[in-house]
């Protein structure tokens, strides 16, 4: 027996028990493993999830490292063993560590037992795209698999509100946007109601978001999660409430720009509206008691705070809480601290079902507010940022290849940590409060609709700067993106070993996940991520596009011409009708401008172009060559799937990343010949914007050539039809609509219309 491999030795355990056979995740991990065992010779191998009263684990307990959850795992030869867990969140990602990766490791190395402790406490999904927000109608999307996926790979809790329909329950007006705003972050009266406002929305209309929310939450527990909320909250209601409670009344908080009619939230400094949310909370708490936090977002997308100095129309709100005459320092005081009394409504009506329960707020909403919130705060009230140093929605850190380049926190680029979080951690923890701090893997506000691109040492890079920094609470914006969808996400591998060891290095990650994917073909694989992470890490930022803006703008199916309203009305609804936009938006002209928001400059659109040729394309240009090399002369026993997989990815990133680069030049071209009135500047303008619009009819081309003949989930598609979040099934139909309209307009005028914002209809 001696030499046996884990594998060889689960193969002779004889019965797989649990400690408690009402948990969930212990019976999931028990059928898990015994598919390899069960060979009936008397051993046993027990599976847990530490409990106060279990008397037979307290020496496990008493011998486990202190800080963040733990796992001890002993194996001998005769498959005999044990898989103990301090906590349920992490059981299944052990266990498929031992059925995944650690196979062929020696017995030996587990004989003796051995602890592994997580790179942090709790690591959520945040604003989960697939699962709970905007591309929840994606083709080939399994909530269960996904659920599944997130335990796998090492998250401790899971998004759960979601609703069971693609669209919300909200009135719309005509000519305008914003009701399709509720259709993420889901508030808490789309699940539940109070005596209060009971008949506001239709009961069945709450049963059916109720049912996919505890669904949610119960397929968490078969894998040890923890279910979790993220709202927009205070959450406006409809006008007919405040006809009968015209008292009650809050902050007005649509968008001026994006809704034709006035929209309110309850006002939350009357007893009445206090006991509408404890209600609320605790008629949720008692459907899913296990409910362990709520994420609170605000001041944005039919929420707000009252007499905050960011809400759209400014400081504002009911009766209640400030008189005539206050000064900028009194309103801001006692608007932060209404904040916090608000968050803890909802933590002590939670509380009753589970002490434990925490409240999260964004905090960069509130830069006049700040220091005042922070004053406030109280244990489990806490704050969620993307740099501790945020001060509203101007973010700290600079690009790391471009230091003219600021505004990064929280996205791709945003590698590293200055040294003052670590300080500030220890000042806010000190108090009792602790932080969570978002970054993203890709899905979310990065590369929409793309996901599944590999930038491993990225990620590596600020998964090691957030535990060096001392940083306990996590959270990845956009979540997790299942392995059906993206089978070889090197990312995701990446923090799945960087979450369960410690002791784990990249450079052994990235070789064993090379040589188990492609065979004799790892070091093209390898190099393959390399040339990829290189193009991504040089990647300059276009302000709003590279988040959310590059679907909601529709840039793959928009033509690039040099007059956008020179297209006649009929032949632009194709894609205005599904803008996230108003019909005097200035966007629908100047895609250099949102509504007031200036967004690009001449010089930065220029700029951009030019470092995307430079430092961007030549090195994905490589990664793309590399893959269809090691396509051509691969099998499918010598990884043809995975090369097939990349060669799609970066074949879509760089459609992406060259729509991207025209938006830039078109922008650059379009200011320099619209600012001068010097015939040769115009002409050497206008013969570069009809280059940018060349490379775009051909990246419009290249773009309907991969949706044809791609079988690769590479972006998000909807199944049931195009929406304002999401392009459909019908988009290659729209992009060969772009190019026609390019070949039949590109030579009008350069003109900007900018008396758009004056139109009314």
């Amino acid at each position: 027996m001696a030499g046996l491999t884990v594998q060889q030795a689960l193969a002779r355990t004889g019965t797989f028990s649990v400690s408690d056979p009402q948990s969930e995740v212990e019976k999931t991990c028990q059928s898990a493993l015994g598919a390899s065992g069960a060979a009936g010779n008397g051993s046993n191998f027990d599976i847990a999830v530490l409990r106060a009263d279990d008397e037979k684990l307290a020496s496990i307990a008493e011998k486990a490292p202190e800080g963040n959850p733990w796992i001890y795992v002993s194996l001998d030869e005769n498959g005999a063993g044990q898989l103990v867990a301090s906590v349920p969140n992490i059981l299944y990602l052990y266990t498929t560590r031992l059925l995944e990766d650690w196979q062929d490791l020696p017995v030996s190395d587990f004989a003796g037992g051995r602890y592994f402790q997580t790179a942090f406490r709790w690591h959520r999904p945040l604003f989960d795209y697939l699962l709970t927000q905007m591309w929840r109608t994606a083709c080939g999307f399994d909530p269960e698999e996904h659920i599944q996926d997130l335990a796998r790979t090492g998250y401790t809790h899971v998004e759960v509100n979601g609703i069971a329909g693609p669209t919300p329950y909200e009135e719309s007006v005509p000519g305008e946007f914003y009701s399709q705003f509720y259709n993420y972050c889901f508030g808490l009266d789309q699940f539940v109601y109070s005596t209060l406002n009971k008949g506001v929305y239709p009961m069945d209309y709450l049963s059916h978001n109720l049912g996919v929310l505890k669904r949610y939450a119960k397929l968490a527990q078969k894998y040890g999660l923890a279910p979790g909320m993220l709202c927009f909250e205070p959450r406006t209601v409809p006008e007919k409430f405040f006809n009968k409670y015209p008292t009650l009344r809050g902050a007005r908080v649509d968008h001026p720009y994006r809704s034709r009619k006035p929209r309110y939230t309850l006002t939350h400094a009357h007893p009445l509206v206090r006991e509408h949310y404890t209600e609320m909370v605790q008629r949720l708490m008692q459907e899913v008691p296990e409910l362990s936090c709520i994420s609170v977002w605000s001041n944005d997308s039919g929420a707000g705070f009252e007499y905050t100095s960011s809400l759209y129309v400014g400081r504002n709100g009911g009766p209640y809480l400030i008189r005539e005459w206050r000064t900028h320092e009194q309103i801001a005081e006692v608007a932060g601290k209404n904040i916090v009394d608000f968050l803890k409504i909802l933590r002590d009506a939670a509380a009753t079902t589970n002490p434990d329960f925490k409240v999260a707020l964004r905090l960069e909403p509130f830069k006049v507010e700040h220091d005042h919130i922070l004053e406030a705060l109280e244990p489990n009230l806490d704050i969620e940022v993307p740099s501790l140093l945020v001060r509203g929605y101007e973010l700290p850190y600079s690009h790391p290849q471009y230091p003219d380049h600021g505004n990064v926190a929280g996205s791709v680029q945003h590698t590293a940590l200055d040294a003052q979080e670590e300080q500030l951690l220890s000042e806010h923890s000190a108090k009792g409060l602790d932080a969570h701090l978002v970054y993203t893997h890709g899905n979310g506000f990065n590369f929409e609709p793309l996901f599944g691109l590999p930038f491993p040492k990225m990620l590596h890079a600020k998964l090691s700067a957030m535990r060096s920094s001392g940083f306990k609470f996590v959270a990845n914006i956009g979540g997790l993106t299942p392995r059906s969808l993206a089978p070889f996400h090197i990312n995701q591998e990446v923090f799945r070993a960087f979450m369960s060891d410690q002791e784990v290095e990249l450079e052994a990650v990235l070789a064993q996940k090379a040589k188990e994917w492609a065979g004799q073909a790892d070091a093209t694989l390898r190099e393959i991520w390399e040339k990829a992470g290189t193009a991504i890490r040089w990647l300059p930022m276009l302000p709003l596009y590279s988040g959310f803006g590059f679907v909601w703008y529709r840039l793959w199916v928009r033509p690039f011409v040099p007059d956008l309203h020179a297209v006649p009305e009929p032949q632009r609804q194709y894609y205005e009708d599904f803008m996230v936009t108003m019909p005097n938006n200035t966007n629908m002209v100047d895609m250099g401008r949102d509504v007031l928001f200036d967004l690009i400059s001449r010089e930065y659109g220029l700029q951009f172009l030019e470092r995307v040729d430079e430092h961007v394309l030549p090195h994905l240009d490589q990664a793309i060559a590399l893959s269809k090399d090691a396509l051509a002369s691969s099998s499918p026993d010598t990884g043809r799937a995975i090369f097939l997989d990349h060669f799609d990815r970066l074949r879509a990133l760089s459609c992406w990343i060259r729509t991207m680069r025209s938006v830039g030049g078109w922008v650059g071209s379009m200011y320099g010949y619209l600012g001068t009135e010097e015939a040769a500047k115009q002409k050497k303008y206008h013969e570069q914007l009809q280059s940018v619009i060349d490379s775009e009819v051909e990246n419009a081309k290249a773009l309907k050539a991969l949706l044809a003949d791609s079988q690769t989930h590479f972006m998000a598609m909807s199944k049931t039809g195009e929406t304002a979040y999401m392009y459909g099934e019908n988009l290659p139909e729209l992009v060969e609509r772009k190019i026609a309209l390019i070949a039949e307009y590109r030579h009008v005028t350069p003109r900007i219309d900018d008396q758009i914002m004056w139109k009314t209809a």
